[in-house]
């Protein structure tokens, strides 16, 4: 069972659910004896409920983590232009979205700006916004990732004829992307969570049904420990799979 003791995914994995379950395992042990009364039957009438608006979330955060992809390369690229215009404006842009609260963005963005332009659609809307949102912190990393490549790599690739486009496919992007893997799996995870703060605009994803389902029943537990598991079951494999491509792309330097 040595294999226990290693990094690997499958390793992870396992303590990851064995630490669950002796936290939840405890946790209930605690409320039990305090006689708190749990009332799973109340809950069982919501499964649908919760089910869709997990569906929600996760599709939610689908949508904006390719966005944020997008995003954050872009705003990575402009802060590296050469054209002064471009750089500003790329530069001020991540400072503004690192800079002030997702739920500010999305009450701005949703009730100001998206009402001047007639777009009700708030998982549209909502989607974007987080993607957004997300990207800033993404263009750091990846900021970071590319500036950490040195220098002689690149006066490498020029000695042997690289283009600059041929030096960032060939050189730079490859070691970038296994360096901002980490932090991007991070903050991707961070995404997931943060979808929860969509229900101020109308959205009823996962947490919002949870709270219907905790109003219609005057419980508590019986739904933020449902949530928990169900966040556990999206941002755990993407934690997995990230491990699995760091090994994957993992090379001596």
């Amino acid at each position: 069972m040595t294999w226990l003791n290693s990094r690997s995914p499958l390793a992870l994995g396992i303590w990851s659910i064995v630490l669950i379950a002796g936290v939840s395992a405890a946790l209930y042990a605690t409320f039990a004896a305090v006689q708190y009364r749990w009332n799973w039957s109340g809950v069982w009438p919501y499964r649908y409920q919760f089910i869709s608006g997990w569906l929600t979330t996760l599709g939610i955060s689908l949508g904006a983590m390719l966005f944020s992809v997008i995003v954050g390369f872009l705003l990575m690229a402009g802060g590296r232009s050469s054209w002064t215009p471009v750089r500003l404006f790329a530069t001020g842009m991540t400072a503004f979205l690192r800079g002030t609260p997702l739920l500010v963005q999305l009450l701005i963005g949703y009730y100001v700006i998206a009402n001047a332009l007639r777009i009700n659609e708030p998982l549209l809307v909502g989607t974007l916004l987080l993607g957004f949102f997300e990207g800033a912190y993404l263009a750091e990393i990846f900021r970071g990732a590319v500036e950490s490549i040195g220098a002689s790599q690149r006066e490498s690739a020029r000695a042997v004829g690289f283009s600059v486009p041929q030096t960032y496919r060939y050189v730079i992007i490859p070691q970038a992307f296994r360096r901002a893997l980490p932090g991007t799996t991070g903050q991707l995870v961070s995404l997931i969570k943060d979808s929860s703060l969509l229900s101020v605009i109308g959205i009823e994803e996962l947490v919002q049904k949870v709270r219907i389902l905790n109003a219609g029943n005057y419980t508590a537990l019986e739904g933020y420990i449902p949530l928990a598991i169900a966040y556990l079951a999206v941002t755990l494999p993407l934690t997995w799979w990230a491990r699995t491509l760091e090994r994957r792309f993992a090379y001596e330097t």
